[in-house]
């Protein structure tokens, strides 16, 4: 699968730009600050339906429009799609597939797939649960598009869960005043029931990705490893299938309420979860290096193109001013290991950044304007 023409309007720095593409590699070179990564952040945009570098929609909006449009001509072997999606900050977005009626955002996913290495994955070793949360749950809707259903139906009944929890608290710090709870039980079975699937899906990610990580780490840093990757419940448990999942948080929520009560949110469920990832014997963040941490955020994200790959639709590989990061060693084989991709888009600040095996098509990347060289 690859991407063949890019067109974009009112997107970030760009009024309009419409690039085409070639399979292999392809490398946006420009100084700091001229549109390249905004580019590629688009392309993931069509893939997981968010950027990678800001949580909502309004800065991708070019200043003074209302609106954003990205579209993307798409070959997967002798099948072509156009795929558009139209951002509204504030309201709903909107969603085209060749051109028909209007269809969901989400029932886009798995046209477009990606795996993007940039900067910002330094925090998967070292930042907030949060960010290995997300590299989770992205890659299961990549694997399986129905998941993101899932993960907005999780979020609505957490949000409807919270709600309840945060006015029974202010009712109680407000002259002790007591409500009516009946419908948390309510809310605890679609809690669990939902977070169930999150979960399972989650457990069988790790089980699949986690031989790929510690192959992908060996391969850029030789006798380093081995890599673990642990998952870390808020309800804690040895459950696997689906409905024991739904017994162990049923049981842990029964567990957490009176606190929860008293605090006012969801203590329990997968959006409290970790994934621990382990270098050696040592937990990575804190121990690992600065290298070592790049190597491990490379590797992660090397063993989801593998699994992507093997599940039969390999993604676009992305990366956005990585090899700037990267010392001499691991710039080699990093760019060694993706040189094979059906297509791989590379974003530099100059050509120098860019390794020599990834040889191939060139734009220059200048104050709004995408020319090729």
């Amino acid at each position: 699968m690859h991407v063949t023409h890019l067109s974009l309007a009112d997107f970030r720095s760009y009024a309009r730009v419409e690039v085409p593409l070639d399979a292999g590699v392809t490398a946006f070179v420009g100084p700091n600050g001229q549109g390249k990564t905004n580019l590629v952040e688009a392309v993931g945009y069509l893939a997981t339906l968010g950027s990678h570098r800001v949580a909502s929609d309004a800065p991708l909006v070019r200043m003074g429009a209302d609106r954003a449009v990205i579209r993307a001509q798409v070959r997967q072997g002798d099948r072509q799609q156009l795929v558009e999606l139209e951002l509204n900050p504030g309201k709903s977005n909107r969603a085209r597939i060749n051109r028909s009626s209007q269809v969901r955002p989400r029932d886009v996913l798995g046209i477009v797939r990606t795996v993007l290495f940039a900067p910002e994955d330094l925090a998967l070793v070292k930042g907030d649960p949060g960010e290995r949360r997300r590299f989770l749950d992205e890659l299961i809707t990549a694997r399986s598009p129905r998941m993101a259903g899932v993960r907005s139906d999780y979020e609505r009944v957490l949000k409807q869960r919270n709600t309840l929890l945060k006015s029974a608290a202010l009712a109680r710090r407000h002259g002790g005043r007591s409500m009516d709870l009946s419908t948390l039980d309510v809310w605890d079975q679609h809690l669990a029931r939902v977070g169930a699937e999150l979960l399972a899906q989650r457990l069988d990610l790790i089980a699949t990705i986690q031989p790929l990580a510690d192959k992908a780490y060996e391969q850029l840093a030789p006798g380093g490893g081995p890599v673990a990757l642990d998952y870390k419940p808020s309800a804690p448990g040895e459950a696997h299938t689906r409905e024991d999942l739904f017994e162990q948080l049923m049981a842990a929520l029964a567990e957490a309420r009176k606190q929860e009560i008293e605090r006012g949110v969801t203590l329990v469920g997968p959006h409290r979860d970790d994934l621990l990832l382990k270098l050696g014997q040592l937990p990575a963040k804190g121990y690992a290096s600065h290298g070592e941490s790049w190597s491990y955020a490379l590797a992660l994200r090397l063993a989801s193109y593998d699994l992507l790959r093997a599940e039969g639709n390999e993604p676009v590989l992305v990366l956005d001013d990585v090899f700037a990061e990267l010392d001499t060693r691991r710039r080699e084989r990093l760019a060694e290991l993706v040189a094979p991709g059906e297509q791989v888009l590379v974003t530099a600040a100059v050509d120098d950044d860019v390794p020599h095996v990834l040889a191939g098509a060139r734009y220059a990347v200048s104050e709004g304007t995408v020319e090729r060289v």
